[in-house]
């Protein structure tokens, strides 16, 4: 692997790992009804190649699963964001 496939997959499990976290803070934050996590902030740490992350942590937390945006927007830019590696990568 050259220099450019480390920092793409740096980036990804990086802002990935942010994301799980974040997504793990606001269930929490929503349990114990404390000011949360904006969903715009979470879409925006999704589309910086977090959404995998992002997608994992829905369903780790069982967190924003009932919000049809979060269901199909993290899987779309997760679909998005792999598409744009491959094509970066070959």
């Amino acid at each position: 692997m050259d220099v450019k496939s480390y920092v793409c997959l740096a980036a990804v499990l990086v802002m990935s790992a942010v994301l799980f976290c974040l997504m793990g803070i606001d269930k929490r934050l929503a349990v114990t009804h404390r000011r949360r996590v904006s969903e715009k902030m979470l879409f925006i740490f999704a589309a910086l190649f977090g959404a995998p992350g992002g997608l994992l942590g829905m369903y780790v937390f069982r967190h924003k699963t009932k919000h049809w945006y979060f269901r199909w927007g993290f899987a779309l830019l997760t679909a998005a964001q792999c598409a744009i590696i491959y094509f970066i990568l070959r």
